[in-house]
């Protein structure tokens, strides 16, 4: 096949390369050799692990340029956003590891300073490296290194995002600290980057003699040089050298092609090879079982309750497909909105749909809500509109590690006055609380799913009161109540079989809207001996906390125990490796019910009364 230049093991041997000097003695047809052969070995070794594949291949000649220009670590080399550093990793003597990308115990999809000293940051949520690269310039002109060249690569959209404004604003107004920002332009995010930043870069792209020309860049204080084949190593070299000389605030203007190289990423509209799972190298067509996604369920769901309320508007950060928006902007693409990177601007402008009357759906992945928690609280829910957060990749998201895992927003929503929040335990709750959460017009909702395949549907024994009764052991008291969060609904139930065969009886609740508690919840709790819940969050401020706070509130004696994620950052891997890990498993919980459960006395005639019905 033409893409496949080298064989994958003469692309591992041309990759292992211990020393990035050495790349300052290739020729340009050497180069162009090694170019080939990184694009070789990326196609086969993340179509076998999955990972980030578009954007590397077609960073494969700027970050050998940057490499033969720049002395790494000496000088600084931060990428935004981190999934286009693979090349950086290889060029660093990380080939060897490639087989164990995202893999537990492996190399990580991102920079990580754990991994190696030409690593500085471990960023993964873009639009930072601008920031980063300000305060290191600054922190080495008090120190007088300026020698030590900074050097920020943004692309993928990054420059969308409202911190990297803030960033250039700062950095083009010190003339004397010289920092490279290479700005890596392919038109694209995971969709095509809208707005007058996207049409501005399309402006200086199509212009005979750009780098003459006043422009955006020159007006905030930087030199401009570009645009710049980013396929060329050797006009990508002449460039940098320049910029590096002049010691002072220089963008580099590259243009690029997401996936260069490998025709099924280059002619992939739908951008589907910028992140991949497993793949077949020939084709660029997944290897997965074609089972539905939770993301796919909430588009549809989405999509289906657009037909039938024209008040419904949705955000997306420019993530339309990854968060499900694609089939609603299909059938009404007036109605969706991409904002770019600009997770603060998105929940703002959300707040204004809403105050002219519409009920607007703000997809995003649940990590990086935490950038816009000031926004949901002040102009959100202080002013108690209703707007709707879908937070996909909620909980443990597997192997894109520690900044994707959606492990705060609990903590975080938990604190704000008015606000739901819903966690639906199969597909089918998924289009129920959808439904109800745009419905809801005195406040904000939230809904949580995961990164995964959708779960098989729970049908309910009972509804109380809005909480949904899963399982009741048969013939035994009431000893041990377990409150499954969303889809660890599932592992609640299994965990109750095997504490059955242990003769504790167990009733299995799932509180479908989880915060604020529902008053139901702890009365149901005031009728068993132990609460457990179940929670793919960081405890302190989760459902555990909030069930145990409303118990003592209530004078309700009955002890929660609450299973969570530590707080830590945790690395990547599996996602059922890393629930099991967490004792967020069948056997994690049972173990847990087990440890904390005591006996309680034979019941009187009053409380078994109330026991019975509760059956």
């Amino acid at each position: 096949m033409a893409h496949l230049s080298a064989t994958p093991v003469q692309a591992e041997a041309s990759c292992r390369i211990p020393d990035p000097a050495q790349l300052r003695d290739l020729s340009a047809p050497q180069l162009d050799r090694l170019a080939a052969g990184l694009r070789s070995f990326l196609i086969e070794r993340v179509c076998a692990t999955g990972g980030h594949l578009g954007p590397n291949l077609g960073a494969v000649e700027l970050t050998l340029a940057l490499h033969r220009v720049f002395d790494s670590p000496r000088d600084g080399l931060i990428f935004d956003t981190g999934h286009q550093a693979y090349v950086h990793k290889l060029l660093t003597g990380r080939a060897g590891r490639f087989g164990s990308l995202r893999q537990a115990g492996g190399l990580s999809g991102y920079p990580s300073r754990a991994e190696s000293e030409h690593d500085l940051v471990e960023n993964s949520h873009a639009s930072t490296a601008l920031s980063y690269a300000d305060g290191l310039a600054k922190a080495r002109q008090l120190s007088g290194e300026q020698e030590r060249a900074v050097v920020a690569v943004i692309g993928d959209g990054a420059l969308t995002g409202g911190m990297a404004w803030e960033a250039l604003n700062n950095l083009g107004a010190a003339r004397d600290r010289p920092v490279i920002v290479v700005l890596n332009d392919n038109g694209r995010s995971y969709e095509p980057t809208h707005g007058a930043l996207a049409h501005h870069l399309h402006t200086l792209k199509s212009g005979k003699d750009a780098a003459a020309c006043r422009n955006l860049f020159t007006d905030l204080g930087f030199t401009y040089f570009g645009p710049v084949d980013g396929h060329s190593t050797g006009d990508l070299e002449g460039v940098l050298r320049r910029a590096r000389t002049l010691n002072q605030p220089v963008l580099v203007h590259v243009v690029t092609v997401k996936g260069k190289g490998y025709a099924p990423a280059e002619e992939d509209e739908a951008d589907c090879l910028h992140a991949v799972g497993t793949v077949d190298p020939a084709t660029g067509r997944s290897r997965g079982g074609g089972l539905p996604t939770w993301t796919t369920v909430f588009g549809r769901a989405l999509a289906e309750l657009a037909a039938e309320r024209p008040d419904l508007v949705a955000i997306t950060a420019a993530m339309l497909r990854p968060t499900g928006l694609y089939p609603m902007q299909q059938r009404f693409p007036e109605r969706v909105f991409d904002v770019g990177i600009a997770e603060q601007h998105a929940v703002t402008s959300a707040a204004g749909l809403a105050m002219g009357g519409l009920h607007p759906v703000i997809a995003l992945y649940a990590t990086f809500l935490n950038r816009a928690f000031d926004q949901v609280l002040m102009d959100v829910a202080l002013h108690r509109l209703p707007v709707t957060f879908v937070l996909d990749r909620a909980g443990i998201t597997g192997p894109d590690g520690p900044s994707h895992h959606g492990m705060w927003d609990l903590s975080l929503l938990s604190t704000v006055p008015g606000l739901r929040v819903a966690a639906p335990r199969d597909a089918a709750r998924v289009q129920e609380l959808l439904g109800e959460a745009v419905a809801h017009g005195q406040g904000p909702t939230a809904l949580r799913i995961p990164k995964a395949t959708a779960s098989r549907d729970i049908a309910a024994l009972a509804r109380m009161d809005g909480i949904d009764i899963l399982h009741r052991s048969p013939h035994r008291p009431l000893e041990v109540l377990l409150v499954g969060a969303g889809p660890l609904a599932g592992a609640a139930l299994d965990a109750a079989a095997l504490l059955e065969e242990q003769g504790i009886g167990v009733t299995v609740a799932d509180p479908r809207w989880v915060l604020p508690v529902n008053p139901a919840l702890t009365a149901l709790a005031d009728r068993h001996d132990l609460a457990v819940s179940i929670e793919d969050g960081v405890l302190p401020g989760g459902l555990g906390w909030a069930l145990d706070q409303a118990c003592q509130t209530q004078a309700v004696s009955t002890p929660v125990e609450a299973l969570g994620l530590p707080r830590s950052f945790i690395a990547h891997g599996p996602r059922t490796g890393l629930l099991a890990q967490a004792g967020l498993d069948a056997a994690g919980i049972a173990r847990a019910v087990q440890a904390a459960h005591a006996p309680r006395p034979p019941a009187t005639g009053s409380s078994f009364a109330a026991q019975e019905a509760l059956r």
